[in-house]
């Protein structure tokens, strides 16, 4: 073997002994582990319930503004969609042929709607809103449904309050290999 060769093969054996080390403290010997704070900045799930939903709350009236600001764009200007989904009407066209499923024809639960879109909206710069500005389109996307009054503020305690058109329509799944899932302990 020449002798540049034999060189190469050598700093390449110290290298990777070396690297050993490193990696057995993490499979990747890059990063670290997240601290409590960090992972508790990313726990904002809200349940079907309203559990977990953050202080603050927003009027119909701001939740217009900031939809014609963040999403009438995609959604259009009253919810009757575009680029994104439509949002408003579809009552009574789930059973049909063509069912148009909706906040207000298909969600079964009205504080999944703010966990919706404090997660994923706007689409180009999700969790960008504030708290207030989710309540507030929440209560404006309730209001374009006929769910909420033109005056309506909501939040936490009112938006877990709504009782969604299509809350009870929903079925468990009867096969027998499938949990119910409306059972959440000791089913």
């Amino acid at each position: 073997m020449p002798m540049r060769e034999l060189r190469i093969a050598a700093f390449a054996v110290v290298a990777l002994a070396s690297a050993t080390p490193a990696q057995a403290q993490s499979p990747y010997g890059i990063g670290r582990s997240a601290t409590p704070a960090e992972i508790a900045g990313w726990n904002i799930d809200v349940d079907r319930y309203g559990n977990n939903l953050p202080p603050g709350s927003g009027s119909v009236s701001h939740g217009h503004e900031v939809f014609d600001q963040q999403c009438a764009a995609c959604h259009g200007a009253k919810g009757e969609g575009g680029v994104g989904d439509r949002l408003v009407g579809g009552q009574g066209t789930l059973a049909t042929p063509k069912p148009v499923r909706t906040v207000g024809s298909y969600w079964p639960y009205a504080p999944t709607l703010f966990d919706y879109i404090r997660r994923a909206m706007p689409q180009n710069a999700p969790q960008s809103l504030s708290n207030d500005d989710v309540y507030a389109v929440s209560a404006y996307i309730l209001n374009l449904n006929g769910l909420l009054p033109a005056d309506a503020t909501l939040d936490a305690k009112t938006l877990s309050a709504i009782k969604m058109p299509n809350r009870n329509m929903f079925v468990s799944d009867p096969r027998p290999d499938v949990k119910n899932p409306a059972c959440m302990t000791g089913c």
